[in-house]
């Protein structure tokens, strides 16, 4: 057939809508054209596309190739769309025989050889293709990641070779399984600490109750050295929780790492970090380290004082925080 539509996943914050990749093969001139407002990154994938094809012994058909990516109106990045245009090609020429094609959704870039490289988002696209009842096939690091939704069937692959193969039937792929009871979150213990009875008096009831916490005291009293041990005295995350928590961090340019999986994440921005790095971006964490040295400015973003005493954060929503000095 001369129409393929390949089902594939982009990133809009939190959000991994799905993405249909049409791929249309019509006679006239060799042309190879994406539309659905693609970024760089996803533009330049025609020649990555091409050559992956050509290197793993397919033929490159020599028509007029139009990929739309829809809905048009969602912005589109990076190269996780470069797996899924060229199983749209292969289908739409006749090279890939799947009857349940529909049946999965595809993500990753395409090295000029036809290996697959990984990709940044796994874990929350992975979450969206699971509720859509939908298989995933990723680059295999990436598919580790996305394997910790026990509801959903991901397949990982090495090249693009691979995946043909098994839609093709000639060699087909296991799913993915990733044992989470074999991974315990490993914190900084708070019995190492000695002293400051009433620090950690103050530690446990804000693990115990859900409060918000602020450690006051001069450089070098042991301030960030107790915050960085609340997170091994709150409860265990149950399994919402955790993919919630790792799915954000997949999101990152560092990406999710399965060691830290049901790890509580903990940040000690350093005290020369401006307003706008230190407030803005959606950040929501309720432990700030070394707030003495943060300037005036930064104070008035994190800080309000209302009428009846209390401090209430303009930055972090209304939850009351207590001081403990």
């Amino acid at each position: 057939m001369a129409l393929a539509v390949v089902a594939s996943r982009a990133l809009a914050g939190l959000q991994a809508p799905e993405v249909a990749v049409e791929v249309h093969l019509a006679n006239g001139l060799p042309q190879f054209t994406i539309v659905g407002l693609p970024d760089t990154e996803v533009k330049e994938s025609r020649d990555r596309v091409r050559a992956a094809i050509i290197n793993s012994g397919f033929e490159f058909p020599a028509r007029r190739i139009t990929v739309n990516l829809a809905p048009a109106d969602l912005p589109k990045d990076s190269g996780r769309f470069d797996l899924p245009i060229a199983i749209g090609i292969l289908a739409a020429a006749g090279q890939l025989q799947c009857p349940q094609l529909s049946d999965y959704e595809f993500a990753g870039e395409l090295a000029l050889s036809g290996q697959l490289r990984d990709i940044r988002g796994a874990l929350a696209m992975a979450c969206q293709t699971s509720q859509a009842g939908r298989m995933f096939f990723l680059p295999h690091n990436s598919a580790v990641e996305a394997a910790l939704v026990l509801s959903g069937r991901v397949y990982a692959a090495d090249s693009l070779l691979q995946v043909c193969g098994h839609l093709n039937g000639v060699q087909l792929c296991e799913p993915l399984l990733v044992n989470q009871n074999s991974i315990s979150p490993v914190y900084p213990d708070l019995a190492d600490v000695k002293g400051q009875l009433a620090a950690r008096h103050a530690l446990e009831i804000a693990a115990a109750g859900g409060h918000s916490l602020l450690l006051v005291g001069p450089p070098g009293t042991g301030k960030s050295m107790l915050a960085s041990r609340l997170p091994g005295i709150l409860p265990v995350m149950d399994d919402q929780q955790a993919l919630e928590t790792a799915a954000i961090q997949s999101l990152g340019s560092q990406g999710f790492h399965t060691a830290l999986w049901r790890q509580r994440p903990y940040r000690a921005p350093h005290h020369t970090a401006s307003a706008v790095a230190l407030v803005g971006g959606g950040v929501r964490s309720k432990i700030i380290c070394k707030c003495m040295m943060i300037s005036e400015n930064i104070w008035r973003y994190l800080l309000v004082e209302t009428n009846n005493g209390q401090v209430r954060s303009q930055a972090f929503g209304p939850s009351c925080w207590h001081l403990a000095s």
